[in-house]
């Protein structure tokens, strides 16, 4: 017999302000509310996620966090009894959807930033030039000469050029909707960066994005053609994902419609289950044998890169990957979002995109390797100034997920496994995705872009550096103010009073 768990968050109906308009009721596609006896009562199923808080024309209705139901304890706290009691009901893994929410020490924002003062003047951005353009892409590591001379002439490996250090993370079609996806791919043109195309191939209406467009080839290899990867900017070759390591994808069947099924080459209906492994890569070797069809397939013109998961043995498989050929290298963090996983997955594996990424960019720098790859990161930036430190870090670009996905409206609620998403965003049901509008959602997350390429101006020119790629690894702009010296020390970064030199 299943055992009832109390609910987490309840709607409250203003009795006086409601008009009784049912609007409420439609909006919410968990079905938590219902009209009788001539009003407005909670039906239970309540997920937060807002959506007749933003919609009710009275403000009538507000949503609560329940007072907690379990009697306190310091081990057996209410989450963990929520988690047994859910699979004690249905004797199967617990999905999942967004970042991890346990409390692990956010090391960000324990991390401060230098400021230039006399002996190195900082620089007004609104009066001198402050370069942000990056590039992603292999970095050749000299420049070449002819005649004593830069050779401008001369062959060069594939290389994009970007007005921010900023990319959008992979979100697939299938994960997201289609007016999500729309919304992604045009506010990367808008800002001419990189969006990535998630696992699920690239549909054929958002071909005009190509330009724009990374394509991430999965083990499930959904939707990979070699038409197909002779159009985008760049490949990527997922290995992992921050909030799910060493897992595969899975997408069920009920939200593999006829758009989906055009985009995957799969049939309508069907699971799209990525292998846990490639089955075609078991070694270092067998990586480089794959970079180097897919260049060969897009006929060297573009970047080729491999995602992996920020784990513990990050740097000496950061160092394989960079050596078997890849153009650019992706490390995601374990704070890291997902439309789907385990949530004993995404909770207790991987480790934090703050040490990794500085024990990738030492490990890179020790053997030489550094000046050859672009180090992209990504996995929790949530702000401008996360961006900034993990560029301080040893990032050469920054990844965003989540994020782009709050300017549209996304109210994080971890309720995208289910697809039933209130708000558009990630769901395949043509009632809800209707309610996402692909033209404001773009600006929205073109302004958010926009507004942390323009803090990033302001803190560099702060410092005294006129150019992002001066501040790609200067960890003596940091210092530590949290309580671990120890963090410290592993990602190179002074504690806070320690002077330069």
């Amino acid at each position: 017999m299943d055992v009832n768990l109390p609910e987490k968050y309840r709607p409250i109906i203003d009795a006086e302000r409601c008009i009784k308009c049912r609007k409420c009721i439609r909006e919410c596609s968990f079905g938590a509310l219902r009209f009788e006896d001539d009003r407005v009562k909670y039906n239970g199923g309540c997920v937060s996620c807002l959506r007749c808080v933003t919609i009710c024309p009275t403000q009538a209705i507000a949503v609560r966090e329940v007072d907690p139901q379990f009697t306190p304890h310091p081990v057996f706290d209410e989450k963990v009894r929520r988690s047994i009691i859910a699979q004690a009901n249905s004797g199967g893994v617990l999905l999942t959807s967004c970042g991890t929410d346990k409390e692990y020490m956010d090391i960000f924002s324990h991390l401060l930033l230098d400021a230039a003062q006399v002996t190195n003047p900082s620089i007004d951005p609104l009066r001198e030039p402050v370069e942000t353009r990056t590039y992603l892409g292999r970095r050749t590591g000299r420049l070449p000469m002819r005649d004593g001379k830069i050779d401008i002439e001369a062959d060069m490996p594939p290389i994009i050029s970007m007005d921010m250090p900023l990319m959008i993370g992979h979100i697939s079609l299938g994960s997201v909707s289609y007016n999500t996806q729309k919304a992604l791919f045009s506010a990367a043109k808008d800002l001419n960066i990189i969006a990535g195309s998630g696992e699920g191939g690239l549909h054929k209406d958002f071909y005009g994005f190509s330009d724009w467009v990374c394509s991430e080839v999965a083990s499930g290899r959904f939707g990979v053609t070699a038409d197909y990867l002779k159009r985008v900017s760049s490949v990527e070759i997922k290995i992992g994902q921050g909030a799910k390591p060493g897992h595969g994808g899975h997408l069920p069947g009920e939200k593999v419609s006829e758009l989906i099924s055009e985009a995957r080459m799969i049939p309508k209906g069907t699971d799209a289950l990525s292998p846990y492994p490639h089955h075609d890569i078991y070694s270092i070797e067998d990586l480089q044998q794959l970079i180097s069809v897919l260049k060969e397939s897009t006929e060297y013109k573009v970047p080729v890169g491999v995602k992996i998961a920020a784990v513990h043995n990050v740097g000496a498989i950061a160092s394989g990957v960079v050596r078997a050929g890849a153009d650019f290298i992706t490390v995601d963090g374990l704070r890291g979002g997902t439309g789907s996983a385990p949530r004993i997955i995404r909770d207790h594996a991987g480790m934090p995109i703050e040490i990794a990424i500085a024990t990738v960019d030492q490990r890179l720098q020790e053997e030489g390797l550094r000046n050859k790859v672009t180090l992209c990161a990504g996995g929790g930036i949530r702000s401008s100034a996360d961006m900034i430190k993990a560029i301080a870090l040893g990032a050469d670009v920054v990844m965003v997920y989540t994020a782009a996905l709050v300017a549209m409206g996304c109210k994080v609620c971890q309720q995208c496994h289910q697809g039933i998403c209130a708000w558009g965003i990630a769901t395949q049901r043509d009632e809800l995705t209707k309610r996402l509008d692909p033209d404001i959602a773009t600006q929205r997350v073109t302004n958010l872009f926009r507004a942390w390429n323009e803090e990033l101006r302001e803190v560099i020119g702060a410092m005294g550096i006129d150019s992002v790629e001066s501040l790609v690894g200067n960890r003596d702009r940091l210092r530590y103010i949290g309580p671990n010296h120890r963090i410290a020390e592993i990602i190179g970064v002074k504690h806070s009073g320690e002077g330069w030199g």
